[in-house]
């Protein structure tokens, strides 16, 4: 299944009584979580091919229940600095023209609080109050690089979550993405939406913070 989040399906962002209850939502992912085996180190713990961190997985380590492949209104931007790949994190910005390739996975509430933990290099320990952001599409944990939450609509009964910077891609310190962290994203975006090597560098190359410091054809070798 593939589209655009924000399309039919969504029950506005409050969503009903039943689905705020139902305790499973959609983690949309948009950086190298697109790829499973990437997410599988924050779902069951390990460390990723090319990374430098080793995750404690979620308190519940079972796989998603399903994943499908959608897309997001806005851009894709790299920016700050990654402790696990050593260049620029992916950060999703929901305001810039644009459309970004994502993959969607229904998780516990559980697993989303724990894998948005471990984003921001914390111990996975209790669950996150998802009650603001399912009611006003949009909550601030705190400053940090991760903890601005958002709700992107709602998909067979459940709610379309994410998480992203507090600063939009016009604001953000950007930073060039390490090649390993590319070669994941890539791996991400065949694996999920069946790109192939060229759509998939000319688009990873562009993106705020990569463009200028990476090439289509740089990004393509990364890969081959």
């Amino acid at each position: 299944m593939s589209g655009t989040v924000s399309g039919a399906g969504s029950a506005g962002p409050g969503g009903s009584r039943t689905e705020r209850g139902a305790g499973l939502v959609w983690y949309v992912a948009y950086g190298s979580n697109l790829h499973a085996a990437r997410l599988a180190c924050y779902l069951r713990g390990g460390r990723p091919d090319g990374g430098a961190r080793t995750y404690p997985g979620c308190r519940d380590r079972s796989p998603a229940r399903r994943s499908v492949a959608t897309a997001l209104p806005g851009t894709l931007y790299f920016a700050d600095r990654s402790l696990t790949w050593g260049g620029g994190s992916a950060f999703y910005d929901p305001d810039v023209r644009g459309e970004v390739p994502c993959r969607a996975y229904l998780l516990t509430a559980g697993q989303f609080s724990d894998i948005a933990a471990q984003e921001m290099r914390r111990s996975p320990a209790a669950d996150l109050d998802l009650t603001p952001v399912l009611a006003h599409g949009r909550a601030t944990l705190g400053p940090g690089r991760y903890e601005t939450l958002l709700r992107l609509g709602t998909l067979d009964g459940h709610p379309l979550l994410t998480f992203t910077a507090p600063w939009g891609a016009a604001g953000a310190d950007l930073t060039a993405p390490a090649p390993a962290y590319l070669r994941t994203l890539a791996a991400g975006l065949a694996e999920s939406h069946a790109w192939g090597p060229w759509r998939t560098a000319g688009y990873l190359a562009t993106r705020p913070g990569a463009s200028g410091h990476w090439t289509p054809a740089a990004v393509a070798a990364l890969s081959a």
